[in-house]
């Protein structure tokens, strides 16, 4: 496979996965139906990906990426938080997917755990950054505290929003900033 062909079928790959989540959630996107919409063979998938959950991860780091603003300097607590609520809300099935995964998933498999676990560390140290930048947190293990509580507290409006419509999660997230 050349090296053109092969970003080209990965990428055929992504958007059919992000199709499928989007039509039928995680159980629709099985490697048979990824394959099938993205018209490439098993093989083409396995070469590029070890697994469905790759696959979606991959998926679920781009839209997270997409909403979340560069790491740096300025960086304040109000605009990652914003930037979740954006991710939560803008992308319901991709969050939706990956709160299943985080939670699910990192129970039953160990390599999913650590990614997700990694993930959430990161997450946790940006907001313990701003935290620190904004003078909140006088100490590291302080600002460390707060933003775990801070991302923990975003985490469950999440899955209150996903399992509840009416639930206003910008509001909420709002109103923890007050706190």
């Amino acid at each position: 496979m050349t090296y053109r062909a092969g970003i080209a079928t990965r990428s055929r790959i992504l958007d059919a996965t992000r199709q499928l989540l989007a039509d039928g959630g995680l159980e629709a996107a099985t490697v048979k139906a990824i394959c099938a919409q993205a018209g490439v063979l098993p093989g083409s998938f396995y070469h590029l990906f070890p697994s469905k959950e790759e696959a979606v991860l991959t998926v679920v780091k781009e839209a997270i990426a997409a909403v979340q603003p560069p790491s740096g300097p300025r960086e304040t607590v109000s605009g990652l938080v914003d930037s979740f609520v954006k991710f939560i809300t803008s992308e319901p099935v991709i969050a939706r997917v990956y709160l299943v995964m985080a939670i699910s998933g990192g129970l039953t498999d160990p390599s999913l755990r650590r990614r997700v676990l990694r993930h959430h560390q990161a997450r946790v140290e940006r907001f313990a950054q701003a935290i620190r930048r904004q003078g909140a947190g006088r100490s590291p293990t302080r600002a460390g505290d707060r933003a775990e509580a801070l991302v923990a507290a975003l985490t469950g409006y999440a899955i209150h929003g996903i399992l509840s419509p009416d639930f206003d999660l910008a509001k909420q997230a709002e109103r923890l900033l007050d706190l």
